[in-house]
């Protein structure tokens, strides 16, 4: 949840803030700061649960029987609960500006196409996420560079097209709190899809999973309090 808050507010902050004050962002620090984010939220708890900040990759790492699926739905709620507390807080703290930063495919694309645009963009960062936490590449905390340099890379790009989110829930969270979920289905169903392509790929290059780095990764292995 706590992971998941932090992401949800660089995310939707950026955008927040330059509605409220006036002040441009531009786009290069509004796709860099989530990228940074997860970079940092990887590396100061990823030992404790795994860091999961987007339901598509604890589905992906349970898919690959590198993650348990009782914990699955309370990760996803807690997910949820954190982008959803993340969007609260900038609506107290700076009003209603403009849309809370939800993503929004660009005018003229459409959602059938801003939903592909999702799911290429959610195969190339589960595939990120899944390659460096296996023992085939074995890059430790690198992966947390690794990981946050593909969202930053991801969004220069395709920012303008369907906003970026490859994830769920910092699509679901903004429009749930606006109380706008015309688009909600494209940034479900278009990381979902990418996910599940990324986990079809990290069979066919390492095989069915289980793999006991990957595990590790997935679920963290701190210490429990006290030992």
């Amino acid at each position: 949840m706590l992971g998941t808050f932090l992401l949800v507010l660089a995310a939707a902050g950026a955008g927040v803030t330059a509605s409220a004050t006036g002040i441009p962002i531009s786009r290069t620090a509004a796709v860099t700061a989530p990228g940074l984010t997860v970079m940092a939220v990887i590396l100061f708890m990823g030992k404790v649960g795994g860091a999961h900040l987007n339901p598509v990759v604890s589905l992906a790492f349970a898919l690959r029987s590198e993650f348990p699926w009782r914990k699955v739905p309370g990760y996803v709620l807690a997910q949820v609960a954190g982008g959803l507390i993340a969007c609260l807080f900038l609506l107290a703290a700076v009003g209603r500006p403009g849309t809370l930063s939800a993503t929004i495919p660009a005018t003229g694309l459409g959602d059938f196409r801003a939903m592909l645009v999702e799911a290429v963009l959610t195969l190339g960062l589960v595939s990120v996420i899944l390659g460096t936490a296996s023992s085939a590449q074995n890059v430790g905390g690198l992966s947390a560079v690794a990981v946050g340099a593909y969202i930053a890379l991801a969004g220069l790009w395709s920012s303008p097209l369907s906003g970026a989110s490859m994830n769920p829930v910092r699509s679901f969270a903004p429009d749930l709190v606006r109380g706008d979920l015309t688009h909600t289905w494209v940034y479900v169903a278009g990381p979902v899809a990418g996910a599940l392509l990324a986990v079809l790929f990290a069979v066919l290059l390492r095989g069915r999973g289980g793999d006991p780095n990957a595990r590790r990764a997935a679920e963290g292995d701190a210490p429990a309090p006290g030992r």
